[in-house]
């Protein structure tokens, strides 16, 4: 699905949050939203699912206005937002059932996508009972059972510690090159926005200061070219009012 935001803004009381923003997603793109704290980001990425709407412009999935929540766009946040009552399994299979599967049938289905996630032998563990990494896998194969065609993450990595982040980055392009949902995941790591995505759009001040196209094949290393040329074109970009600031 193509996912279009046209001069959107958003203020909280007297706060402008989000103002003028213009941006186009094509149908299985891979998105990256990168920039400092308190810049926007989540808030677009919330609009975008449907929980906030705009106080000006219009967001729209395939000509349709987002006028909220839907199963056609799935969420997976930093902090999992697990139900700690049901088990691995019964957590994944909760969307299937909601959207009128039979308990069989959704069970199956949270059985495919825990195999995706390579933890089919964890499906009557509770969430207490696995690690953050483990955790958010969980996360996101809950988000993917209910079919959705617009993949939306909210720095899901952040509390991770990095041996595990490295390995949720490989464990999600594989996903995402299987699957291929629209995809939009939020993050203030250059180098994350890099390693995932096609695209690299940098927020500041609630606007959209730039956009950089990805052209390193995959799987990418650190290491390869274009990578570190990459990072420094965009740490210009989020850097370049602050040190025209520190030189005043």
């Amino acid at each position: 699905m193509k996912l279009m935001v046209r001069n959107a803004g958003k203020r909280f009381g007297e706060r402008t949050i989000l103002k003028n923003v213009d941006l186009m997603v094509e149908a299985h793109e891979f998105v990256c939203i990168l920039g400092h704290s308190g810049c926007g980001k989540s808030t677009l990425l919330n609009m975008i699912a449907g929980y906030l709407l705009p106080d000006e412009g219009e967001l729209l999935v395939d000509g349709e206005l987002i006028r909220g929540p839907s199963k056609a766009r799935g969420m997976v946040f930093q902090d999992h937002a697990l139900f700690p009552w049901y088990t691995v399994l019964e957590n994944i299979s909760f969307g299937p059932e909601v959207q009128g599967a039979g308990k069989t049938e959704a069970k199956e289905v949270g059985r495919q996508f825990l195999r995706l996630v390579g933890l089919e032998k964890y499906a009557d563990q509770y969430p207490a009972e696995l690690s953050g990494g483990m955790r958010q896998r969980v996360g996101i194969a809950r988000a993917l059972a209910s079919s959705p065609d617009i993949l939306l993450m909210d720095e899901p990595f952040g509390a991770l510690d990095i041996l595990t982040r490295d390995m949720m980055r490989r464990e999600l392009r594989r996903i995402c090159e299987k699957l291929k949902p629209t995809t939009l995941f939020v993050t203030h790591s250059i180098s994350e926005a890099i390693y995932l995505a096609d695209r690299v759009v940098v927020m500041k001040n609630g606007v959209i200061a730039d956009e950089f196209k990805v052209d390193i094949p995959h799987p990418r290393t650190f290491d390869m070219p274009g990578f570190g040329e990459a990072m420094q074109r965009i740490e210009h970009v989020l850097m370049e009012n602050e040190l025209e600031e520190a030189i005043q």
